[in-house]
């Protein structure tokens, strides 16, 4: 059976947690029959009434009709068996906790009962599609299809190709999240976080680094990104929100080990400095059990438990800070991203405005400021940063290139974008 967008019939999705359930809603909005499998009924009838709820509110808001909603949810099976979600489908989403060990249990025994000519794709937000690949017998046809929360709602989805991956699977799996409304990236090489959650998390390590070095306290950098940059959250509120710090430990403890297996999930030796230069802090809010909402306290405190409301962030707290601080060493990592060939720069940006809601790109923000700029704040935290994790701060070769050839952004008309 040759894979063809219009031959896709079944769809199963492997996990009715907050993202699995949210990806079957909107495949079965499109009129594709969905098997949703998990390990217990009671999750499975969980996820059915929380799709309830979501159809309920997009038919009060007139988005969907009260047929369409019927419709939508008769597309959809719930099993308890892998074996028999897949059995039929023609392209299957796994959406389980963020464990490498347990989404590749999953890719064999998936592999074993699909059919010969399914799509296994991952969710995952940056765990190696490669190794999930390799538990299989058809590593061609593994892909990483990447939805954002909530998977309703979210436009963006990120298509990674491992080293595996078909041209024709890519291809498809793009065409795929097309069909459904999204808007999606390719992402041409199996790197860690990809490219959103890569990105951002340079913006996240330079926000603790400065911090940590004295430069900034988290009001004054979240005043400036809110008030400066006109985005809805800082970093330090947005950590704080998601639970980053449990996640960033959490993550820290499989890191070096996945390294060691698939050395080419994490290429750039720098990033790797200054994400440890960064967990240093994460790793103090963690020991002192400050993960942020979840706990009643993080970088800003809230009213218990659990419970968030919007920090107060006066405007004048950002004042001194000028955000292209933060985020220079962010287009330092774009312009390594480019250069490497995992993504372009309309690919990075989109990720950024749709992933994260920046009002423009990270790369048309530091045109904007000229490159040349971009460049001299480098240096200048190279020339601070005695530490290992300094070289994090020396120019890219690209954005080197594009300075020398006087290609310094909007004011030259052209620099990572011609203007």
């Amino acid at each position: 059976m040759s894979l063809r967008l219009d031959s896709l019939r079944t769809v199963s999705v492997i996990g009715a947690g907050t993202m699995g359930h949210g990806i079957a809603q909107v495949f079965a909005m499109n009129g594709y029959s969905v098997n949703l499998v998990d390990v217990s009924n009671e999750i499975l009838n969980n996820a059915l009434e929380k799709i309830k709820l979501s159809l309920s509110k997009l038919a009060e808001r007139g988005r969907i009709s009260r047929m369409d909603a019927e419709s939508t949810l008769s597309r959809i099976s719930t099993y308890t068996n892998i074996g028999e979600a897949v059995g039929n489908a023609d392209f299957i989403v796994e959406a389980v906790p963020e464990r490498i060990d347990l989404k590749t249990q999953i890719f064999k025994d998936v592999d074993e009962k699909a059919p010969p000519h399914a799509v296994i794709a991952s969710n995952t937000s940056g765990l190696p599609i490669t190794l999930m690949a390799e538990a299989t017998a058809r590593p061609d046809k593994v892909v990483g299809m990447h939805w954002f929360n909530p998977p309703q709602i979210m436009r963006l989805i990120e298509v990674v190709k491992c080293k595996y991956t078909s041209n024709e699977v890519a291809d498809l799996t793009f065409k795929l999240a097309q069909k459904l409304g999204k808007e999606p990236i390719i992402v041409n090489k199996d790197i860690r976080g990809f490219i959103a959650n890569r990105v951002y998390r340079a913006i996240r390590y330079e926000a603790y680094a400065m911090i940590q070095r004295g430069e900034a306290k988290p009001v004054e950098i979240d005043s400036a990104f809110r008030y400066k940059l006109n985005l809805p959250m800082g970093p330090l509120e947005l950590v704080d929100f998601t639970g980053a710090i449990e996640i960033e430990i959490g993550e820290d403890l499989y890191f070096k080990d996945i390294v060691n297996k698939c050395p080419e999930w994490e290429p750039h030796e720098e990033y790797v400095r200054i994400r440890e230069y960064a967990l240093r802090l994460s790793r103090e809010h963690y020991s002192r059990g400050w993960l942020g909402v979840k706990t009643g306290k993080g970088f800003y405190s809230y009213p218990k438990p659990g419970q968030w409301v919007k920090v107060d962030i006066p405007k004048e707290a950002g004042e001194k800070v000028n955000p292209i601080e933060i985020l220079a060493p962010a287009v330092n990592l774009s312009s390594w991203l480019i250069r490497n060939n995992v993504a372009t720069a309309r690919e990075i940006d989109l990720s950024l405005k749709l992933g994260y809601n920046f009002p423009k790109g990270i790369l048309e923000i530091a045109d904007e400021y000229g490159l040349d700029n971009i460049v001299n704040i480098l240096r200048n935290k190279r020339r601070k940063v005695m530490e290992d994790y300094g070289l994090f701060y020396e120019p890219d070769q690209l954005l080197l290139e594009l300075v020398e050839n006087g290609k310094t952004g909007k004011k030259a008309g052209e620099g990572f974008y011609k203007w």
